[in-house]
């Protein structure tokens, strides 16, 4: 399982049965709903850090449900600008290949990552769900190869759909936390 602060999130529709309310503490969505407005956008940035894209966010509270809340996120992605797409970029990090993987799956990733970057001036991002981790490696390193061919607009677009969908992911981990979720997509992973 990638770990939460990594771009690849996967997506999970629902919360599962283990992370709903325990007896005595509020229920993931209704923390969400009623907490402070500035926790709420500090836990949404580390999701997402757009500060539109937060602030939309919290701004239409209270949610009636998950589902809700996650077409809210989707919606208020679309929305953002070239400016709030490289907002949002400068805090993203590229996935971490395994500890077990080959030198040169590394030295393939980081040599294609450095042509994105200097092709498109940001770090890449990807939404790996559903990819077992033994195939992400090949995964990243395919779609970045392929993405190098976009143009610059092309490129913005897809970016755009891969940090909506990392958002969406995050989003739905932040709320298994219920609360105590406030911790950056970058922060070092335990045990790294």
């Amino acid at each position: 399982m990638t770990p939460p602060h990594l771009p690849g999130r996967v997506a999970i529709p629902s919360l599962p049965e283990q992370t709903r309310d325990t007896p005595g503490s509020p229920a993931p969505l209704e923390h969400f709903n009623t907490a402070p407005a500035e926790e709420i956008r500090h836990t949404l940035l580390t999701c997402l850090h757009s500060l539109r894209w937060a602030t939309r966010v919290a701004t239409h509270r209270p949610y009636p449900n998950l589902d809700s809340l996650l077409a809210a996120s989707d919606e208020a992605a679309y929305d953002l600008t070239p400016g709030d797409l490289a907002e949002a970029l400068a805090a993203e990090m590229l996935p971490v290949l395994p500890d077990d993987a080959y030198r040169a799956a590394h030295m393939a990733l980081g040599a294609a990552h450095a042509a994105y970057e200097t092709k498109f001036g940001h770090v890449f991002a990807i939404c790996l769900d559903g990819v077992p981790p033994s195939e992400a490696a090949d995964q990243l390193l395919a779609a970045i190869r392929s993405r190098l061919t976009n143009d610059p607009e092309e490129e913005r677009v897809v970016t755009a759909e891969e940090l909506r969908r990392l958002a969406r992911g995050r989003l739905v981990t932040s709320l298994r936390g219920a609360g105590n979720c406030a911790t950056s997509p970058n922060a070092p992973a335990p045990g790294k």
